[in-house]
């Protein structure tokens, strides 16, 4: 590859990259590694070059971790579950052999949970569905509320009972079918910087008034966080959801505290797609409650319409999470820490203008 005068050396280009780049010899030992791969593993490049890239990354699956230790071919999988001493992620990773170099080769880990453009599109369709439904079933339902109504007039006693619970039962759908418009509904538009810290202390107020049980609201701010490139409106309503959710996750705790942290996180870049390019979303938010974690076999699933883990849950609410963050070119991701028994909520977005 011919490189034009004064164009970045390699060590430069290799540190300007969105995804983790490691270079590994022929015993598996870490070498290089660029600032991407310091972020997503929490090492710095002096640390992880003193270790074997296995005593840093696990990988889940059995078979695939054999193949990547064994093989020397080219290697690219979707979608791995990786421990990592930071917690578990999901990723996408690739092993590329350096041909004629005994055993060398360079790997490559990415965020599973970038939004790439036939993602994007599988998501708009599987978005819009709901939205459809939605306005099919509305009109029928406000027929048979119009109906429950004019009988609860000509009817008396346990008529009359019946005929409000069937008007009340009508409002509960219609609540639910406006939450499914949502999230088929035309993307937020950033409509100017957003206050951080304001939005977070405005749900934690929202949230408090709501609430009859007692859950301890703690803040970790940093003060000297830029304005976000948000909708503080609908970045409001994502903190709503995640706060009340993870008040509810520690009910019945004899120390249920909900902590939100407010952080820069340098030099961390997300391919979140918006308008063609990647963009760089330094903000970070995390929500962090005590309670028992979601179920294993969800936590896969969590921002997917009608997934939910309470008992009279609806499945909606993290998906327009997913879907606002997303909107105003943001990202969510979710772990739990079981050594600590804590599940965080992330949210990363820009910086604004």
């Amino acid at each position: 590859m011919s490189t034009s005068v004064g164009a970045p050396d390699a060590r430069d280009q290799l540190a300007a990259l969105i995804f983790a780049v490691l270079l590994l010899d022929e015993d598996d030992m870490i070498v290089e590694a660029n600032h991407a791969a310091e972020e997503m593993l929490g090492r710095s490049a002096r640390k992880l070059c003193e270790k074997r890239f296995w005593d840093v990354v696990g990988i889940s699956d059995q078979r695939l971790s054999e193949n990547f230790a064994a093989s020397d071919a080219q290697i690219v999988a979707r979608g791995v579950i990786i421990a990592t001493p930071v917690g578990d992620r999901r990723v996408n990773i690739s092993s590329s052999p350096m041909h004629g170099e005994g055993g060398w080769r360079v790997l490559t880990l990415s965020d599973a949970g970038q939004l790439e453009n036939d993602e994007d599109e599988d998501e708009r369709v599987e978005l819009r569905a709901p939205a459809v439904l939605a306005h099919e079933i509305k009109n029928p339902l406000s027929a048979i509320r119009g109906a429950s109504q004019l009988l609860a007039r000509r009817v008396a006693g346990k008529d009359k009972l019946l005929a409000k619970m069937i008007s009340a039962e009508v409002d509960r759908i219609a609540q639910l079918i406006d939450r499914m418009q949502q999230l088929g509904a035309k993307p937020v538009k950033i409509t100017g910087p957003c206050n951080l810290h304001e939005a977070v202390r405005n749900a934690m107020a929202t949230v408090r008034a709501g609430r009859k049980d007692v859950c301890e609201l703690v803040e970790e701010f940093d003060p000297s966080l830029p304005a976000v490139a948000a909708d503080q409106g609908a970045l409001e309503q994502v903190l709503i959801n995640l706060i009340a959710n993870a008040c509810d996750a520690g009910a019945g705790s004899e120390q249920a505290a909900v902590t939100v942290r407010t952080r820069f996180v340098s030099g961390l870049v997300f391919n979140t797609i918006r308008l063609g390019k990647a963009t760089r979303l330094p903000i970070e938010i995390t929500v962090t409650d005590t309670g028992p974690g979601i179920d294993p076999l969800l936590r896969d699933h969590v921002f997917e319409p009608f997934v939910s883990s309470k008992p009279q849950g609806q499945g909606l609410g993290l998906a327009l999470v997913r879907k606002l963050l997303r909107d105003m070119g943001g990202r969510i991701s979710h772990e739990r820490d079981e050594r600590a028994g804590k599940t965080h909520f992330r949210i990363n977005l820009p910086v604004a203008g």
